[in-house]
């Protein structure tokens, strides 16, 4: 789960970690035209926060250096206040709470950022409110909120399938380091998905278990890929320019972008060369974070 940092129940502050696809491979498409898809799922260090504290109505304050970028988006619009009121309205919750969100994470840049704090709403807000949903009830909230919001609510790395409802746990990976970039241009999910000319690829076939993080990079380089990628690039031609960036990085053992972009990532086996590559695209005008990823949960 993301991680509550404050127990107190008039002081929450949960974790919305930054979501990584591994791999994101298209496998089909519903009548109803959501593609079906297959992803390695993991959760980096990297992450926004959300805040909440008691109060009678609801509200929202948004800061951090991403901040600016949601400015002037309507209520109804913003995924923090509709988890708070499908929250309140499945449990029955008649008073409200006041939320700050944290933005670090850019927006619309293929790492669940709005997906990962509608989530942690829900966990904050659970707590706050000492409510316990049915399991299937919170799925249901969740979903209905966004095809990412159940793995980031689970939070713990996983293969998810279908439209994202389907959710495999995985056992713990190998503890490595990852670098995100990004070179500040927002990509639209549906825009990547239009301009997709491919077809399908098959289905993930994932081993049992992965020795070190180095087998987890090479397994992904030579029986994966993310089926976005292309058409993103198409769409954002500098995206191009962070995966060369990442990959000609010291030390970067898989270069490749997450979701439908724009943001990149590289997987290192120690934290020093990904804290030298994420300095060094920083220095070249982009954003750029390392972190930790795999391992037991922090």
């Amino acid at each position: 789960m993301s991680a509550v940092t404050s127990e107190a129940a008039s002081d929450l502050s949960v974790l919305a970690r930054a979501k990584v696809n591994l791999a994101l491979q298209v496998t089909g498409r519903r009548a109803d035209g959501y593609h079906l898809l297959d992803s390695l799922v993991v959760f980096a260090s990297i992450a926004d926060r959300i805040s909440v504290a008691p109060a009678e109505a609801l509200s929202l304050r948004v800061a951090g250096p991403f901040g600016a970028a949601l400015a002037g988006a309507p209520d109804a619009d913003n995924l923090v206040l509709r988890a708070a009121r499908s929250l309140a309205g499945a449990a029955g919750i008649a008073s409200g709470a006041s939320i700050v969100l944290e933005k670090n994470l850019p927006v619309a840049s293929g790492i669940g950022g709005g997906s990962a704090d509608a989530a942690a709403t829900l966990l904050a807000l659970q707590r706050l409110w000492r409510v316990r949903p049915d399991p299937a009830a919170l799925a249901g909230i969740a979903l209905g909120l966004g095809a990412d919001v159940p793995v980031c609510l689970d939070g713990r790395p996983c293969r998810m399938r279908g439209i994202g409802e389907i959710l495999d746990p995985l056992p713990t990976l190998p503890q490595g380091w990852i670098v995100l970039a990004n070179a500040g241009i927002p990509v639209a999910t549906p825009a990547v998905f239009r301009a997709r000319k491919a077809g399908f690829s098959p289905q993930l076939c994932l081993p049992a278990h992965f020795a070190d993080f180095r087998a987890l990079a090479d397994w992904l380089r030579l029986h994966s890929v993310n089926d976005l990628e292309a058409a993103a690039v198409a769409i954002c031609p500098p995206i191009a320019g962070v995966l060369a960036g990442l990959a000609a990085g010291p030390g970067c053992l898989l270069a490749r972008m997450s979701g439908s972009g724009g943001t990149c990532f590289a997987l290192h086996d120690d934290a020093a060369s990904a804290a030298a590559s994420a300095q060094r695209l920083s220095a070249q005008g982009w954003w750029a974070r390392s972190g930790r990823l795999g391992g037991d949960p922090a």
